[in-house]
């Protein structure tokens, strides 16, 4: 009832929002705050309601690699947690020599090309020749975000399997007019604006075995703790992006954390999100 009131309120009073999206990060936040509120108030928990339990999450780190772009940092990172996987950024200034060496060390999960993002710093153009490169140099890993078009399309020919997505996914209707079912999606909770649609999406995936991932999006504050307990309940064995926040400190410390991140003590927490 409080979701349906909200449909007739106007989130954004004045000019607007920049972006379209913005409207679905606002809504989620209104409906997520409510959500930590009415399972506060009934002494209730989203395991109770869902009839899971919250499982160990296992995450790779997500880092870019600077400009000019190297395997530093990567490096940085294993030699102090060896077995850690990564979700990376790519580039089209990413050399050869640079691809061969991230391949070689069989620890990239996840690549990004950011291929739905316009007007960032971080978004690339759909060229054929890059996602190529990507995809044809690293043959195990899943492709985030590629922007399909008849150049590019053609370029994801019998790797349909190892392609996510994530920016364009804020319904099951998104998910739906993928070009194909898609194998993998990136859940990010706040894309989604109501807590009906987004657990709509992750019932309706996992029905059909779709890969779950979830994590990212730093900047939302209690949003990270959300992602984290959703991921606990529903995939916790994806290639979450979740890794403790000081993997993204310039001075890393001798050693890092392990994956997975341990279930918190029964009573520790309460509400919506770790």
């Amino acid at each position: 009832e409080f979701s349906a009131a909200l449909d007739g309120v106007d989130l954004f009073p004045g000019d607007g929002p920049e972006r379209a999206d913005s409207h679905d990060y606002r809504r989620w936040a209104v409906e997520s705050a409510a959500l930590d509120l009415v399972l506060r108030q009934n002494d209730t928990t989203l395991p109770d309601l869902f009839d899971r339990e919250h499982q160990p999450v296992r995450f790779v780190a997500s880092t870019r690699l600077g400009d000019p772009p190297s395997a530093d940092r990567v490096e940085e990172i294993r030699s102090r947690n060896p077995g850690i996987g990564f979700k990376l950024d790519p580039t089209p200034d990413w050399s050869d020599d640079l691809i061969d060496d991230l391949r070689a060390r069989d620890a990239v999960r996840i690549l990004d090309l950011k291929g739905h993002y316009e007007g960032t710093d971080v978004d690339n153009e759909a060229d054929p020749a890059f996602y190529r490169r990507i995809v044809e140099g690293f043959p195990d890993a899943v492709i985030e975000d590629p922007r399909l078009t008849e150049e590019t399309q053609p370029v994801f020919a019998g790797a349909e399997g190892r392609v996510s997505w994530d920016s364009p996914i804020h319904s099951l209707a998104d998910v739906r007019s993928r070009p194909w079912v898609p194998s993998w999606l990136n859940v990010k909770p706040s894309r989604f604006g109501t807590a009906a649609s987004l657990f709509e999406t992750v019932e309706w995936a996992l029905a059909k075995g779709i890969t779950l991932y979830g994590g990212g999006q730093f900047e939302l504050s209690v949003g990270r703790g959300q992602a984290h307990e959703l991921a606990s309940l529903f995939y916790p064995d994806g290639p979450n992006d979740l890794a403790p926040s000081v993997y993204n400190e310039s001075s890393l410390p001798p050693e890092l954390p392990r994956s997975p991140i341990a279930v918190p003590a029964r009573g520790a927490h309460e509400g919506f999100g770790f």
